[in-house]
């Protein structure tokens, strides 16, 4: 699988876009990865209503290589 220029981001960074912008910065990412109608959905439930954003966040804090729904 090709990176995406999010995917090239440093780690922190990436955090720090996941806390503030996840379903923004996640549903675009989805959607650059194929998965077009997760990440619209992803933009337009806001994460999945939460609970999405918060299994990024923990996701991107312990550093596994693991994405919900991606």
């Amino acid at each position: 699988m090709a990176k995406t220029e999010i995917d090239k981001l440093g780690w922190f960074v990436g955090l720090i876009l996941t806390i503030f912008l996840d379903p923004l910065v996640q549903g675009i990412n989805r959607i650059l990865r194929g998965k077009a109608i997760i990440g619209l959905l992803w933009i337009i439930t806001g994460g999945i209503f939460g609970l999405g954003w918060i299994i990024d966040i923990i996701t991107m804090l312990f550093k596994k290589d693991i994405t919900f729904l991606a």
